[in-house]
């Protein structure tokens, strides 16, 4: 099931998003009509250019409602990715409309008889355009810091772009209504190109999460610093984070007491997690690997035989030890290289301590002569 912030993220997200298709559809009627009305070819211009950001709309509401799915057999990690490739595709987008706006400016200056005198009317919709293009930013902008959404912020930076391009807008109607309608045109080659750099960089920043780029250096010192801090911890290794839809996934290998239960190491391990994810906003999952030593650089204990043939070897032992019997429970530690064993056997009525003691000599004794063996520790139950 989708957490709590998920779930607020999502909604929040989809606010932002319904906010920008109502006031590109009213801003865009605005500006058509008023740009037939006010004989201004730049203010129709602009209004197509708010009509296609329908479509950019459309492509984030469908980022949001289908990256925030929960995990599936096809897609183990969730859907977090759709936003991420939405999110290039927005940025290359951002990057067209600014090499659209640059061509077209240039192409007005080879040909200035095309441009025309708007009537002043115009110049109050291009205000209005980009008052709201600006709050459309500034409000969107707030909501994707917040909840840490690339596309969001990639959209926000199109609205931004886009009230950059209706200032473009009220200069080329205000120099034309001044005489000067060159202002147009090399205003509008500076703004595509402002607007084609930060189209790339959206989708670049995309693209590194796309391949699994980390988390900044000092973030990633600081979740090490919180993990070593866990009562527990030995040490750690392999530390790793990703990033996926805006949020980040962590892998990490933890050292741990080699003789301490595997519900003891499960317990620290789920302390890990549970203090990374609360006290990292960015992080969304943690994924904890435990070591009973440090593994990273050798792998000593990889061709050790597993429990199975380990007490067949234990039995095999004990059995040919005359008026010896079976251990209740065989307890393996898999270090530096050999198992380790635990012995735990009834205590036999009437038995004495020096009795008991030969017993666990010889039993050693038979024990030491196999080379995958380390040390070894007896324990008789005691009797109430």
């Amino acid at each position: 099931m989708p957490t709590e912030s998920e779930e607020i993220r999502k909604s929040a997200s989809k606010r932002a998003t319904f906010a920008s298709i109502i006031v590109n559809i009213l801003l865009s009627i605005g500006q058509i009509s008023l740009g037939f009305l006010g004989n201004s070819q730049a203010l129709i211009a602009d209004g197509v250019h708010t009509l296609s950001d329908l479509s950019t709309d459309t492509i984030v509401l469908y980022a949001i409602w289908h990256g925030s799915k929960e995990a599936d057999d096809d897609h183990p990690y969730g859907h977090g990715r759709i936003e991420t490739a939405a999110t290039v595709f927005l940025g290359l987008l951002l990057s067209l409309v600014g090499v659209g706006i640059a061509i077209n400016a240039a192409l007005r200056l080879t040909e200035p008889e095309q441009m025309l005198t708007p009537a002043p009317i115009t110049l109050v919709m291009a205000v209005i355009t980009i008052l709201s293009k600006e709050g459309l930013y500034r409000y969107t902008i707030k909501i994707a810091d917040r909840v840490k959404s690339n596309i969001l912020r990639a959209n926000a930076w199109h609205h931004r772009s886009d009230a950059i391009s209706s200032i473009v807008v009220l200069i080329g109607i205000g120099g034309s209504l001044l005489g000067l309608p060159y202002f147009d045109a090399l205003a509008a080659i500076g703004l595509g190109t402002m607007i084609i750099r930060m189209g790339m960089l959206l989708s670049w920043k995309a693209l590194q999460e796309l391949i699994d780029t980390a988390l900044d250096q000092e973030e990633v010192k600081a979740i090490r610093q919180t993990i070593t801090n866990i009562d527990g911890v030995v040490d750690l290794h392999m530390l790793r984070t990703r990033l996926m839809g805006g949020r980040a996934l962590v892998d990490v290998h933890l050292q741990v007491d080699g003789n301490i239960s595997v519900s003891e190491g499960h317990q620290i391990s789920e302390n890990v997690r549970s203090q990374v994810i609360e006290k990292f906003e960015s992080v969304n999952d943690v994924l904890v690997h435990i070591d009973p030593e440090n593994d990273e650089t050798s792998k000593v204990n990889i061709d050790l035989p597993l429990r199975k043939d380990m007490s067949e070897q234990i039995n095999q032992a004990i059995a040919g030890i005359t008026g010896s019997y079976t251990a209740e429970k065989i307890t393996l530690h898999y270090l530096s290289g050999s198992v380790n064993i635990d012995l735990i056997f009834p205590t036999i009525p009437g038995s004495t301590d020096e009795q008991r003691r030969s017993m666990a000599k010889k039993i050693v004794d038979a024990l030491q002569k196999n080379p995958n063996i380390g040390n070894i520790e007896i324990f008789f139950h005691c009797l109430h």
